[in-house]
C-alpha cells in the first residue's frame, strides 16, 4: 500500500498488531514532536525504543536510548521515522533486515521507493501520517480537543 491514503481499518489493524516501536530521530527535548508521541503511545500501551546516536547511552523516558536500529536487543514490531525522506531509505533497509512488522514515515516523509523494498520484503508502511494523531482519531480522543475525527457521530451510519 504505497499510496498515501489509507482506510481506517487498515490503519487501525495496523496499529493493533504493534507492541513495540523504535522511533528513530527520538528526541529528549519533552517539546518535541517526537518525545510527545513517544511518551502518548507509551502511555497508550506500547513499549517505545528510542533510537538516535547523539543521546544513545542515556534514556528517553525511562528507556535506554539506541544508536541504530541494529544495536536495539529486542524484537521492533515497527520503525517509527522521525527523519528526512531520503534517511527513510536506509532506515527502511535496516527495518527490514531486522525483520520488522512495519514502517512508519511520519508526517512529510515519504520514500516510495523504499516503501516498495519494504512491501516485497512482506512489510506494511504507512507514509506521511503520523500514529500518535491516527491512534487518537481512530479511538475518539481528538474530539476531546474539539477536533471532528469523522469517526464518531451523533448520525446513524447509512447502510
Amino acid at each position: 500500500m504505497t499510496q498515501q491514503s489509507y482506510t481506517d481499518e487498515f490503519l487501525k489493524e495496523t496499529l493493533g498488531r504493534v507492541r513495540v516501536i523504535a522511533v528513530v530521530g527520538a528526541s529528549a527535548n519533552w517539546n518535541r514532536p517526537s518525545f510527545f508521541v513517544m511518551k502518548y503511545l507509551q502511555a497508550k500501551g506500547f513499549r517505545i525504543v528510542p533510537v538516535n546516536p547523539k543521546e544513545a547511552g542515556t534514556t528517553i523516558l525511562d528507556e535506554k536510548v539506541y544508536a541504530s536500529l541494529e544495536e536495539v536487543p529486542v524484537p521492533i514490531d515497527m520503525v517509527d521515522i522521525f527523519r528526512n525522506s531520503a534517511e527513510a531509505g536506509p532506515l527502511t533497509d535496516a527495518a527490514i533486515k531486522l525483520g520488522a512488522k512495519l514502517v512508519w514515515m511520519q508526517i512529510g516523509v515519504r520514500n516510495p521507493e523504499a516503501a516498495q523494498r519494504a512491501e516485497a520484503a512482506g512489510l506494511t508502511v504507512v507514509m506521511n501520517r503520523c500514529p500518535k494523531i491516527e491512534y487518537s482519531r481512530l479511538y475518539g480522543e481528538l474530539s476531546w480537543g474539539g477536533f471532528n475525527s469523522g469517526v464518531i457521530s451523533s448520525k446513524r451510519r447509512k447502510a
